[in-house]
């Protein structure tokens, strides 16, 4: 094992660092938004890995010794008081698979308070604080029929796939570490439980604001939304109608972040309406993937039966969903056609943005009207020939605009069922380049910024999670170093950019961890 475990609970060691203090600044708003809950330290808790990157954010110097390491398995698995004192679950509520759920809420996880940006807002989005949240801390009063906790499985992923968005560039919480122990956890199998730490400028999703509406709270409901407003979209606050225009602003954040999501190949898995955060931000990864082959109806939800969030259908859910927070804020908002006005630019700002998001992954800078079409032919080739969307893009640098020059191999190899297709593509992909006048290299260097050399393909994650299941933590810390510098070929190991071994499992998950 990479790092010994610690004592058990009754014989555990005080631990040497001191913590800064955790602000409440959520708490503030009353019990009518969370119930404080006492966090159930994890048993014989050891540090699985923690994130450098995320630690900066909120000035933690991070672990560089077993010292380091034992003090941040004690506090970051529920034993340190400066940490968990004031532990709170938040209500919400919330639409699931398209249909009303009622009130859900923090089931397994429990918000510890805020700390402020170290950045002073740079890296958070201009917002200037994190809050800090244990994902796996025991029974809440809304786990429903839940046990609280979470397993070293899903929590590796969550872990692994927070910090590798966040180096794709793309709005996300982000995770400072996981903690795993020797307690017992009965999934499909027994599994051992695991705690992870996660960050966010806010937890607040579409379903808090669903709980209130819904069971005509309106009164903190608007004291939610006035809230928000204050605390990450001041400018919302001199409208004449400031609810509604706190909803064009999550809508056009949903849209940008939906696009990034399209671009990168990411399927989050389950866009239940309490699983879309109100920042506009990616959060809850579950039972998520990235592309392999390119299929839009793929998804790796096993739950999801009838393919409602497939990778193709998420600027669809996203719109949705939007349209359900769209009416749970109408008590707010003066005429319901305003708030559907507000929504319905969804499609717009999301075409717009999926259009440049594949114009860089092209090399395109000069917009033209006939892009979309080139985009689109693309596409329908790549779905003809399961080309592996993360290979196929960054194989797509290497192509010149010359047309005499043959086309690249590997870049050739994604197209092998229907190669004339692919061929008649790339004659018009050139000529296109062409009218760019821009050269080869530059075009290429700017390809390779956006379009990564590796993702968290489902198998580098199930390897991971083998050995740390095994004790071993090394390949997780491994995986995240390389997933944290998604676009350098240098910095992972060859075989992370290969596509999954023929006789490695597709992603089948389930949202039980």
């Amino acid at each position: 094992m990479t790092s010994a475990a610690l004592d058990t609970p009754a014989s555990a060691p005080a631990a040497s660092r001191a913590w800064p203090p955790l602000a409440q600044h959520f708490a503030a708003l009353g019990e009518a938004f969370s119930v404080p809950v006492a966090v159930s330290a994890l048993p014989d808790p050891v540090l699985v890995a923690s994130s450098a990157e995320a630690a900066a954010l909120v000035g933690l110097t991070p672990t560089r010794s077993l010292d380091d390491e034992r003090d941040w398995a004690l506090a970051f698995g529920g034993h340190v008081a400066a940490i968990s004192a004031n532990s709170r679950a938040t209500v919400y509520a919330g639409h699931q698979f398209g249909n009303w759920a009622g009130q859900l809420g923090d089931g397994r996880a429990l918000l510890l308070g805020d700390w402020p940006d170290a950045s002073g807002g740079q890296h958070s989005g201009g917002h200037a604080r994190w809050e800090v949240q244990f994902k796996g801390s025991g029974r809440t009063p809304f786990s429903r029929m839940g046990d609280g906790w979470a397993v070293l499985r899903s929590s590796i992923r969550e872990f692994l796939c927070s910090e590798a968005m966040a180096a794709l560039g793309l709005p996300t919480t982000r995770a400072l570490c996981i903690v795993g122990s020797s307690r017992p956890v009965r999934r499909e199998r027994i599994e051992t439980a695991a705690m992870v730490t996660r960050l966010s400028p806010s937890f607040v999703r579409f379903g808090h604001f669903e709980h209130f509406s819904y069971s005509g709270q309106t009164a903190p409901l608007r004291a939610l939304a006035d809230w928000v407003i204050a605390q990450y979209a001041p400018q919302c606050a001199e409208a004449p109608q400031p609810a509604l225009a706190l909803l064009q602003w999550v809508v056009e954040r949903t849209a940008r972040l939906i696009a990034q999501w399209q671009a990168v190949g990411f399927i989050h898995g389950v866009m239940n309406t309490d699983n879309m955060s109100i920042l506009g931000w990616t959060i809850d990864y579950g039972p998520f993937a990235f592309l392999d082959a390119y299929d839009p109806l793929h998804t790796p939800n096993t739950t999801d039966r009838e393919g409602r969030y497939a990778y193709g259908r998420q600027p669809a859910v996203a719109h949705w969903n939007l349209l359900a927070l769209g009416q749970a804020l109408l008590p707010l908002i003066d005429k319901p056609e305003s708030a559907l006005e507000a929504v319905n630019r969804f499609r717009p700002q999301y075409v717009q943005a999926m259009q440049q998001q594949l114009a860089a992954k092209l090399g395109l800078t000069e917009p033209q009207p006939d892009d979309g079409d080139l985009f689109q032919e693309l596409l329908d080739t790549m779905q003809a020939n399961r080309s592996d969307w993360t290979l196929t893009f960054r194989a797509l640098a290497k192509l010149g605009a010359d047309a005499s020059e043959p086309i690249p191999a590997a870049l050739a190899d994604q197209f092998r069922r229907e190669p004339q297709a692919f061929a008649d593509w790339v004659a018009r992909y050139r000529e296109r380049l062409r009218a760019e006048n821009r050269d080869d290299a530059a075009r290429a260097a700017a390809m390779n910024a956006v379009n990564p050399h590796i993702v968290l393909r489902h198998y580098l994650a199930q390897a991971a999670i083998a050995q740390a299941e095994a004790g071993d933590f090394a390949e997780v810390r491994r995986l995240l170093h390389a997933l944290q510098r998604p676009f350098d070929a240098q910095a992972a190991p060859p075989h992370y950019a290969e596509p999954p071994p023929e006789h490695a499992p597709p992603a089948c998950l389930s949202c039980s961890s």
